[in-house]
């Protein structure tokens, strides 16, 4: 009849109404206790030490539903309600420091009953400079006397500690970060987690690292990263503007471990690649177009939009079929016939039948004829399982398996963790932390690589991991372990790719420090908009600068009406010249006008005749560049100098390339800006000493100033440093 929760659903950065706010109170604040009863209960109180306070009914707060904005779009509804609806609460008192209080709840129903819970605790806690953990490195830049412990009667929670910035000092780092390359003056965290689109407007990401680089005037610095996977907190000057304070939650152990690096940038991120691991290289065909749409459901559209690419005579080298499963176990093609496997255990290829009037009549034949066409095949994964009560017999199977044989994510009392978040709610996740577990998972899909020959896998989703005490194979609790959870994720199919003797492909959202080893990295949910567009630009240049090498975005977004004939074009041109180059549309319930984001579509929703002419001529590019690619991704990966590069790493001395901090370098030899505003007719960049020549005019420019040049729809600012300009121009005009 009562439900209280004192961390709620553990929802990063909203409360949920049978929670307790603050979980962990500071010495003189109160705290706000809520609970959420069956309907007929009339009457709550709550028995706080000595005092009984009267409960009033609540809703979900404005702040915290603002939370879960995310804006138009077919997850949206899902995500609004994921906190439920409103319950009871009360304020406590302030609490007193080093006291431990105790309250319960008593509710009565409209026909009297009654039902009283059990006892809770709440210790309030205090900062102090008393030596109670452990701190080690960091001992040369840490503020004197700023390194403090928050205490409670519980135990040591967290540790705060400073660093000194210098008044031209510049923060660039906290993995992939879509409001500023510059994090001077904004405050963060780093906790993985599923922002639904407009990550840039609230300050998250999928993929955080508790690393940074601080790069002073003459480009030198130094970088520092919180050896944790725990969360972890970040005041980049806002608070005190010559200060960078540092908050780590801490486990029993209470101890701080953080990795110091002194020089410039790439020596920074090469020693902390050589700690956290680094990419590796991928085969030249993922620099090619990758197509996908949710809503490609069926074979024969999944054929007709390819080709519509060989008809158009626009190239396309993958593609991504996302609704290819029924989404119930995400193994097995909708409309296959089989016989369950009881036990849960892998299926074989040999062991489906698929009707010749199914969505996927021959998946074979289909990835066959893709493959002669020079096509790579993707296809989607999510790392949950549905436990609804109308799934089919296998999934249902599968389900009582990995719970029975062990493979799923505890709660803290040893029952099976049911995902939290809105998206597949209630489902189990599989433990990918050990081995057996990353086995057991892989096995169920080994025949979709070893005999359909699939090529990758979309990794989506992997920010699911909701809970302080959930329970991991490897011993971690979830507090050190949720963030763990993508980059074991990603390792899980790249390790089933390398069995099979293919490349390790994956295609993640979500990630943390060592993620850089796994894969390719696209910057998640957004809709088509011009924020979006710059906002995931910047995602592009901080990913890398944590050491992503393959990355990308859903060109001029993937959510939300077709974007208009500028935005996509736009879009387009830059992301020819970025190391990931790929389109994708969210699933409408096949409503029209369809949302697909295919060119042609494009064209005929605006009635542009530009947009097929000019994204073919930028898809053409784009095969031509991928030698380059290829080549520049090589040296990324062998001298940690980023593919999509921030001027910083080699102009840090230059301070006017904080000023454009949409400027990247794409390799070593080419600068890249894109035109990220609508309507505009031209374009300063900044161009750093040397020579350099405009690669669509030809035209040769010194550096060392900004300059301005004409952006029609077809040409992006892109120059090429002189002495390459050589042996590149033959690939840029054939």
């Amino acid at each position: 009849m009562i439900r209280h929760r004192p961390h709620g659903i553990e929802h990063p950065y909203a409360a949920s109404p049978d929670q307790r706010v603050p979980v962990l109170p500071l010495a003189g604040e109160r705290v706000r206790l809520g609970i959420v009863t069956e309907p007929e209960v009339t009457d709550v109180t709550c028995e706080f030490g000595d005092a009984m306070l009267t409960m009033a009914p609540t809703q979900t707060s404005e702040a915290d539903a603002a939370a879960l904005a995310g804006g138009e779009g077919h997850l949206a509804e899902a995500q609004a309600s994921a906190l439920g609806s409103g319950g009871w609460s009360v304020e406590s008192p302030p609490l007193a420091a080093d006291v431990t209080y105790r309250y319960r709840f008593r509710a009565t129903t409209s026909d009297g009953r009654t039902e009283t819970t059990d006892w809770f605790e709440v210790s309030p806690a205090r900062w102090t400079t008393d030596p109670v953990g452990t701190l080690t490195g960091g001992s040369e830049r840490i503020v004197p006397g700023s390194v403090e412990w928050l205490v409670s009667d519980a135990g040591v929670h967290r540790a705060r500690f400073a660093f000194a910035l210098r008044p031209d000092d510049h923060v660039v780092g906290f993995g992939e970060r879509y409001d500023a390359l510059d994090q001077r003056g904004r405050a963060l965290d780093a906790v993985v987690f599923e922002q639904y689109k407009q990550q840039g407007v609230h300050g998250r990401t999928y993929l955080p690292m508790p690393f940074a680089h601080v790069v002073g005037v003459d480009g030198d610095g130094w970088g520092f990263h919180v050896r944790t996977s725990r969360r972890t907190w970040f005041d980049v000057g806002a608070a005190i503007p010559d200060r960078l304070i540092v908050e780590v939650a801490l486990g029993p152990e209470a101890t701080v471990d953080v990795g110091m690096y002194e020089g410039d940038p790439r020596a920074v991120l090469s020693a902390f690649l050589d700690e956290v691991g680094r990419a590796e290289e991928l085969p030249a065909w993922v620099f090619r177009l990758w197509a996908s749409g949710n809503e490609w459901n069926t074979q024969d559209i999944v054929m007709s939009r390819m080709d519509s690419h060989r008809d158009l005579d626009i190239p396309v080298g993958a593609i991504v079929i996302e609704a290819w499963s029924d989404e119930e176990g995400i193994t097995i093609f909708r409309d296959a016939q089989y016989a369950v496997t009881e036990d849960g255990s892998a299926h074989k290829a040999s062991d489906f039948h698929y009707p010749a009037d199914g969505a996927w009549p021959d998946p074979k034949g289909m990835i066959d004829e893709l493959h002669a066409r020079g096509v790579k095949v993707l296809l989607w994964q999510i790392p949950l399982l549905k436990t609804d009560d109308d799934l089919g017999a296998q999934a249902k199977a599968d389900a009582e398996a990995m719970v029975r044989e062990g493979h799923a994510v505890l709660e803290a009392d040893g029952t099976p963790y049911h995902n939290r978040g809105w998206w597949f709610p209630n489902a189990l996740m599989p433990d990918l932390s050990v081995p057996r577990g990353r086995e057991w998972w892989a096995a169920k899909r080994r025949y979709l690589v070893e005999d359909l020959d699939v090529d990758g896998f979309k990794t989506d989703g992997g920010e699911h991991g909701w809970g302080h005490d959930l329970r991991y194979g490897d011993g971690k609790r979830g507090d050190e372990g949720n963030n763990l959870f993508p980059v074991h994720y990603a390792r899980t199919f790249g390790d089933l790719l390398r069995s099979a003797g293919k490349a390790p492909v994956t295609f993640s959202r979500a990630g943390f420090t060592g993620s850089q080893a796994h894969g390719v990295f696209w910057a998640g949910d957004e809709d088509s908009t011009w924020e979006a567009f710059r906002n995931s630009v910047t995602a592009g240049v901080t990913a890398a600068s944590c050491g992503i090498v393959y990355w990308g975005w859903d060109l001029a977004g993937f959510s939300g009406p077709v974007p208009d004939a500028e935005l996509y074009l736009r879009a387009a041109g830059a992301s020819a010249f970025m190391p990931i180059m790929q389109y994708h549309s969210e699933f409408n319930h096949h409503r029209r006008p369809l949302r697909d984001r295919t060119p042609w579509h494009v064209a005929e929703t605006t009635g542009d005749e530009r947009v097929v002419p000019v994204f073919r001529a930028f898809a053409k590019l784009r095969e031509r560049l991928v030698g380059y690619l290829a080549e520049q991704a090589r040296i990324a990966v062998t001298t940690d100098r980023p593919l999509m590069r921030p001027l910083f790493f080699d102009f840090g001395d230059r301070h006017e390339v904080w000023d454009y901090p949409g400027q990247y370098l794409l390799g070593d030899d080419l600068l890249v800006h894109p035109v990220t505003e609508p309507g505009a007719t031209e374009w300063a960049t900044y161009l750093p000493p040397g020579e350099w020549t405009d690669v669509f005019s030809g035209e040769a420019v010194s550096g060392g100033q900004v300059v301005r040049r004409p952006v029609p729809i077809d040409e992006i600012p892109v120059y090429c440093r002189a002495d390459r300009w050589a042996s590149l121009t033959a690939v840029i005009h054939p």
